[in-house]
Formats: structure tokens, sequence, C-alpha cells
């Protein structure tokens, strides 16, 4: 007698999944025609509909879909607007890089870049009807031959903690495609060219309808279309040309440019009728010839492009250049500011972040030859722009056609040695952040020392003139005011006479040439004292500001190059398991020129952050040379008018200090204060020190500005 057939032993967590359909079929029953007849049960319930019907509902509701990025359509042209995350549903795939799509009820073209594929959980993967199959085979020793052999499908797992059992469960449900849609290794069109290569786009998808409506030339016009459409070809060629990007041995980005300078200056506030008042910027590009080293003539002068840009124009080249260049780690840009953007200060820093961030883009090998980077730097005209820039914004995201442009060594890197990079290099890159938000608090420690040292100094220069010329000097602080409590009274004429002569000598005698002479080189020295001191409150307002800022540029290396690190992981995983696990040439191959990419990423990070802490260092060391050899200069000066004597300036009457009539009221301290670097964009929060922030509190409590002091706390510390 026949009987049912017996699956091997199953843990608890397979018979989640293995389980069949739920039905009024009694298990009980030991016979074979009960078994057949639950069996034709299930296959009848199971195929109600044809795969013909199923294609059909198919092609009528469309391919369910998800937008990646914002895009904004030309209605003209019947093209579709949505937001990143939007859902689709793609009806017809087109040529030339556009669909056909259903977007909340209307209909239109949408980019093929700009959307992807979700997965609809209709029916169980493949692995597990073969798995099933295979079970019932291997008991056919006990089922009869008229049991049919399709199985009903098995339920699908719920998304409990039983997906931990099933590793490849995800990536073949999905078509190996990882789950999170919004990592950088899908976003960056790596996951799609490791999966599926990629095919190049034209470089004017969004010209299919304007090219169509365009009326035929007449035969007058004939030339100048011949001209314009030899521009195109070159301009195409150009650009063809500028996205091919190529990595060294080591692996290393290969540079098509020698490096040049770019420098934002000149500042400038205009009004616009429409827009209102902005800012325009001067940026200057500077390039300079390439010369034999051993050519000892004076190198000629670089050649200089000078435009225009609002802070806007950098937001495009932002954007374009995120867009073209998906694969590399790119600066951030200056937050916008509305509140007191016109204001000096903040003008100034933006400025130099603006700057700073203009030479981090040219320094990098591959973005430094960027079509956007050419076009920012050159576009002289104001027409040209504006017609041109829409063309820019209007190129879909490179993708997965970024990695096809790229060209390296075969065998250039090694999945070992990638493996023990990227762990490096994460774990350095955290570390040279932790160290640089230490040394710029640090730094602005130093610069409020600095500030009250030239206080101090300031301090001393007036006591000496004050002792001098017997005038009395206003109260430097709570503690003269306790000791002086019984001498507020100003000295009156009698004592003051009595105190210098009438040649200004600092002596009751008259005609004392000794005395004369030695008031003037004290006085002198005085002088001496305050231009030092004035020279080290200057050096902490403009020259430690410029290095503080400086800092913002090495900050958060890890946060930068986050996406690059999450990409390269990512491409690792998928690069052992198309070695190994699922053997395929193709996806291995491709995985080789990602991670080419990403290594030649880290080699440039290594070659820019020796660079900048190298010119970090020397700058610091070369204004802190020029502050003590100046100081020095002028010491040396005061002391050496002790040693030697000038009959003809000695026998002259004292001449008042410029800083005596600032006796009564002295300059005792840092006002306005230090100003302090903008804080970085990935800063968490405004590094200010906690004593300002309860200062200027207690100032908003107490009713005065809370500022008055501010510059004055570190003294005590210092």
């Amino acid at each position: 007698m026949a009987t049912l057939p017996r699956a091997a032993a199953k843990s608890p967590t397979a018979s989640k999944f293995m389980s069949r359909p739920p039905s009024e079929f009694d298990a009980g029953i030991n016979a074979s025609t009960a078994w057949t007849e639950h069996l034709e049960r299930g296959s009848s319930y199971h195929q109600t509909l044809s795969d013909d019907e199923e294609t059909d509902l198919e092609r009528e509701q469309g391919r369910p879909a998800r937008a990646l990025y914002d895009f904004e359509g030309k209605t003209e042209y019947q093209e579709l607007s949505f937001v990143a995350g939007a859902e689709l549903r793609i009806l017809k795939e087109l040529q030339e890089g556009w669909s056909l799509a259903n977007c909340n009820g209307e209909v239109g073209l949408v980019p093929k870049s700009y959307y992807i594929f979700t997965a609809e959980f209709k029916s169980s993967p493949s692995t597990f009807s073969h798995s099933r199959q295979r079970a019932v085979t291997d008991n056919d020793d006990v089922t009869p031959r008229t049991s049919p052999r399709n199985t009903p499908p098995p339920l699908m797992p719920q998304a409990t903690g039983d997906w931990t059992y099933f590793p490849s469960f995800r990536q073949s449900l999905l078509g190996g495609k990882s789950l999170n849609r919004f990592s950088s290794f899908v976003t960056t069109g790596a996951e799609d060219w490791v999966l599926n290569g990629s095919e190049e786009v034209p470089q004017e998808a969004f010209s299919h309808s304007r090219d169509h409506s365009r009326a035929q030339p007449d035969d007058d016009d004939e030339n100048e279309d011949e001209e314009q459409q030899d521009d195109s070809v070159a301009r195409e060629r150009a650009a063809a040309e500028a996205n091919k990007h190529f990595v060294e041995e080591g692996p290393s980005w290969k540079s098509k440019l020698p490096p040049f300078r770019v420098l934002v200056h000149t500042p400038e506030k205009r009004t616009n009728a429409l827009t209102g008042a902005y800012t325009i910027y001067h940026v200057t590009s500077l390039f300079y010839a390439e010369r034999p080293d051993d050519d000892p003539s004076p190198p000629p002068p670089p050649t200089r492009i000078t435009v225009h840009r609002r802070f806007s124009h950098f937001v495009f080249l932002h954007t374009a250049l995120t867009r073209r260049l998906p694969g590399i780690a790119l600066p951030p840009l200056p937050e916008k500011q509305y509140a007191g953007r016109f204001s000096q200060e903040f003008v100034e820093a933006r400025r130099g972040d603006l700057e700073r961030y203009l030479a981090r883009v040219v320094r990098h090998p591959v973005a430094r030859y960027a079509e956007a980077v050419t076009f920012f730097l050159s576009c002289e005209s104001e027409q040209e722009w504006r017609r041109l820039v829409p063309q820019h914004m209007n190129l879909p995201p490179a993708g997965p056609s970024f990695y096809a442009r790229v060209f390296h060594p075969a065998f250039n890197v090694d999945a070992d040695d990638a493996r023990q990079a990227a762990e490096k290099f994460d774990v350095h890159t955290k570390a040279v952040k932790k160290g640089v938000q230490h040394l710029r608090s640090a730094f602005s420690k130093f610069r409020n020392a600095r500030a009250d040292m030239s206080v101090a100094q300031r301090l001393i220069s007036y006591s000496f003139l004050s002792l001098i010329t017997a005038t009395p000097m206003a109260k430097a602080s709570q503690a003269l005011e306790d000791e002086d409590e019984e001498d507020d009274d100003e000295p009156g004429p009698s004592v003051k006479k009595g105190a210098i002569n009438s040649h200004g000598a600092w002596c009751w005698r008259e005609n004392c040439e000794e005395c004369l002479r030695l008031t003037k080189n004290i006085q002198g020295m005085s002088d001496a004292l305050h231009a030092v001191a004035d020279m080290h409150e200057d050096n902490a307002r403009t020259t430690s500001l410029a290095t503080h800022e400086s800092f913002k540029e090495v900050a958060h290396p890890d946060s930068i190059y986050a996406p690059v690190m999450e990409t390269h992981r990512a491409t690792l995983s998928r690069y052992r398991d198309a070695s190994t696990t699922r053997p395929d040439e193709d996806i291995a191959a491709r995985c080789e020129t990602v991670l080419n990419t990403t290594m030649a990423e880290f080699d440039t990070y290594h070659t820019q952050k020796v660079e900048d802490f190298e010119r970090l260092a020397t700058v610091h060391l070369d204004g802190e040379i020029a502050l003590y050899e100046a100081a020095l200069a002028r010491l040396r000066a005061a002391r050496e008018a002790f040693d030697y004597a000038d009959p003809a300036e000695d026998a002259r009457p004292r001449a008042p200090s410029k800083h005596e009539r600032e006796l009564p009221s002295p300059r005792l301290r840092t006002e306005p204060p230090l100003t302090m670097p903008c804080p970085h964009v990935f800063d968490s929060a405004p590094m200010r020190p906690v004593s300002v922030a309860i200062q200027e509190g207690v100032g908003m409590l107490m009713g005065g500005d809370g500022r008055a002091s501010v510059a004055s706390v570190f003294g005590k510390f210092w």
C-alpha cells in the first residue's frame, strides 16, 4: 500500500517557507488517490490565468518603477515632472533614452536614467520551486504515476528574522539588485553597470522633440546650417573626449591637463530689477606655460581668463559635476545664507569658501577637464551662459555610462589589497577628521590668546608712557581700581610740573640732557611695544584667520569619501560572488572597473592630503616668522637707541607720543571680537567656545550685548 511521501526533517524556520497552502484536504487519509486529488485541486486553483493574460495585464498597467532624481519636464515636449521617490508606471520603453510612463494619472515621457524598476512580489523565486520539485522527484517510488508533477508554488516568506537563513533570496528576487535603492552604490550607477553594463547615452538626449519639431531649412540658410553642424560635431567630439577617463597603474587617475590656479576675488554687490540685490564674484583662471627645469630665463606671465559668477552659478557647477561624475568624491559646496549676506565679513568668508571649493575641484585630475568646469571658467558672455546652461542641466545623469568610459590596465586591482586598503583608508580618514577638529578648536584658542597678548603688551606700553609723562591712565582692571581707591583725584598742574620739566623730560630739573634722552628712549620703547601689540592683533585677525579658514578644507574627509567607500565595499562583495560563489567573468570584469575608480580616488586623497598639510604647515610657519621678524626689527631699533646717542636729536625737546591722548581711555579690549571661520557644511554646530556662549547669554540678561569682554576670556588660562 502506498503511503504519503515523507520529506527530510526540516527546521521550524524552513517549515514556514515550505508549507503548503491551507485546504480542507484530510491529511490522515493514507491513499495515493487522495494525494493525487489534492494536487489536482491545488493545480487548478493556481492556473486560473494563462501566461498571455498576465502579459496583457502587465502591458495595460505598466511596470512599477521609482524615480531616483528630481526631474522638471517640458510640457511642450510632453515630458512629465516628478520628484525623487515618486512612483511611476512604465508603459513602454522608447528609443533615444526615453520611456512612456504614467505618474499620478498623467501619461508622458520620462528619461530612462531617472528611474529604476521595482520588484513585484507576485510569484516566488525559482530556487524554491526547483527545490520543491527535486523533493518530489526523490520520492517517485512512493508516488503513483498518475499524480501530476506541477506542484503549487509555496507561500511567500514574511519579513521576519528567517530571511537570514536564505542569503541569496534577496538577490534572486530582485535580480541581483540591492534592497537599499538610495545607497551611493545604486544612485551612482555602479550597481547597474556591474549587473548589466552600459549603453552609450547620446550627449543631447533631451533634444528628441526639439529636433523633430524644427522646420526644414531654406536654401538660403544651408551654409549657416552647415557651419552650425560643423561646430556641433566639433563640440560633440570634444565632449566625448572629455568624458573618457584613464586609470594608470597604482591605481591612480591619469590627468589630461596640467594643473592651473583659480582665484575668486573682488566681490561686488549688484541689483537686478527682477531678482533684487546679489553679489558677483570675479573668477580668474591662471594657466602657466610648461617650461623645462633647466631653463634659466624668467617664466612668462600666466594666461588669465576672468569671468563673473554669482552663487547660483556655483550651484549649477556643483550640480552638473555631481550628475556627470558620479564616481568621484567632490567637495561640498558652501551653504547659502540670507541673513547678513551682504555684510563685509560674510562676503569675505563666502569668497574664501568659494575659492577653496574651486581650487579643490580643479586639483582633481578628472574634474579639472570636465565639460562643466571648462564652461564655468571660460564662458564670458551672459547671453551664451543663459543659452548653454539649460543644455548642460538637461543632460541625463551619467550613471553606468561613467564607468563604461573608464579605461584601466587589466588585472590592476587585487581583491585582498582592495579590501585592506578600504579598511585602512576608513580608519585613517576618521582619525584625520578627529585630529583636525581638535586642531581647529586649539587654533581658535590660540588666536584668542594672541589677541589677549596684544592687550597685555599694549597695557605695558601705556604704563611706561604714563610713567614718563605723569599722565594718569584709566583703570585697567578691578584690582588696580581697588588699590587706588584713595587716589581717584587726577594730579594737578603743580604735581605734573614737578614730574616733568618744560622740555618734556622726566625730571624735576630744567635742561637735564640725561633725563631728556632717557625719556625719549623710553617713549620709543613704549611705541615699539605698542607696534608689536598691533602686529599680534593684526596677525590674529588676518593671517591666522586665513590659516584657520584653511583647516576647513581638510576637515571631514570621512564624510566626503563616504559614498566612495560605500560603493567600494558593495563592489567588493559583488566581485567575490562573481569570482567564487557564482562565477561570472563579465560581472567580475565590470567590478574591477569600479574598484579601479574607487582605488584611484583613494590615491587622489593621499596626494592631496600631502599637498594640503604641507601647505598649511608652511603657511603657518611663514606667518609666524614674518610676525616675529617684524616684531624683532622694531624691538631691536628701540634697543639700539639706548646705545647710540645723537647730540642734535637729544638737544631738542621731546615730542608727545601719538598714544598719549589714549591714556585717559586706553584700548585694553579686543574690539570688535575676533572673527571666527564660518562652520563647515558637515559641522554639527558652529564651533565656538562654551564660555563665549555663556557670556553672551549673561550679557543679554543684564541688558548688554554680552560681547564687551569676549576676547579676554582666555587670558585667565594662557
